[in-house]
């Protein structure tokens, strides 16, 4: 079962309504970073940026997991992961 740790260190069950902070936190958590790091930085999402390598697997993740939470089929997961990058997604370093 995948879980959401909230502020109290309690683990909060992912679903619809908190997937998009578990997957910004989870890809922060990738470059080293948490939500208080970010927090006060208005373009926080240009400002850090990730691997090719970080992000392929961050989309390895999150596919999943979308299909998981709402039902979709691996298409309808595809483009969903799409729209949540080009809205949330760390830049890629080249």
């Amino acid at each position: 079962m995948q879980t959401l740790e909230n502020h109290g260190g309690k683990q909060n069950k992912i679903n619809r309504n908190n997937i998009t902070n578990h997957l910004i936190e989870y890809q922060l958590k990738i470059i080293g970073k948490t939500i208080k790091d970010v927090r006060n930085d208005e373009y926080w999402y240009v400002n850090n940026t990730m691997t090719q390598e970080q992000h392929d697997s961050f989309k390895k993740y999150a596919i999943p997991l979308l299909q998981k939470i709402f039902k979709f089929n691996k298409t309808k997961a595809i483009q969903t992961f799409g729209w949540f990058d080009l809205t949330y997604g760390l830049r890629i370093n080249k």
